[in-house]
């Protein structure tokens, strides 16, 4: 059975809006979740760490989801993770002054979800980056939370989802 485990954000919490609707949809896909918390933890370091940590026992196939930071986090984390999958929303890459911290692309199926209005992390820094590795862009039209739009994500992540346990 397929994990899909959760890196929220800067400002969010481990259950939060866009997170439970995402886990309903892997849970209806035959996926097991779980959500790292990191509250308290303002250090992007410390927050790979967490879930290096905590996902450090998993032996099923691994697809990482991160929104902001947590897309961040999540894209360190994913090859020494060995994930399967990473799929992120409104990803913190090419951040102004912390270019040097955007993890390197990992060697796995990525899709990026990224807000046309988006005024905390500029839409561009996902167009580079999946430049970088040809990742699966869908730009939508919202801003940094995208929370107006869990229907499109959530269609693709469902897409994404089913096209990664396909190929296991």
């Amino acid at each position: 059975m397929t994990m899909v485990i959760f890196s929220h954000g800067q400002e969010s919490g481990p259950w939060g809006t866009k997170i439970r609707a995402m886990a309903e949809v892997a849970k209806g896909l035959g996926c097991k979740v779980g959500s790292i918390d990191y509250q308290g933890i303002a250090d992007p370091t410390e927050r790979v760490d967490k879930l290096l940590s905590e996902c450090a026992g998993i032996t099923e196939p691994l697809i990482l989801v991160g929104s902001s930071m947590g897309g961040h986090v999540a894209t360190a984390a994913a090859a020494t993770l060995g994930a399967v999958g990473l799929f992120v929303l409104a990803p913190a890459f090419y951040m102004e002054g912390y270019e040097d911290l955007t993890p390197a692309p990992p060697g796995m199926q990525i899709c990026i979800v990224h807000g046309w209005h988006d005024d905390i992390v500029p839409v561009d820094n996902s167009i580079r980056f999946a430049r970088t590795c040809s990742a699966t862009l869908n730009l939508v039209d919202g801003d940094h939370r995208l929370t107006g739009n869990l229907d499109e994500i959530n269609e693709y992540l469902t897409q994404f989802i089913k096209t990664i346990t396909n190929d296991l």
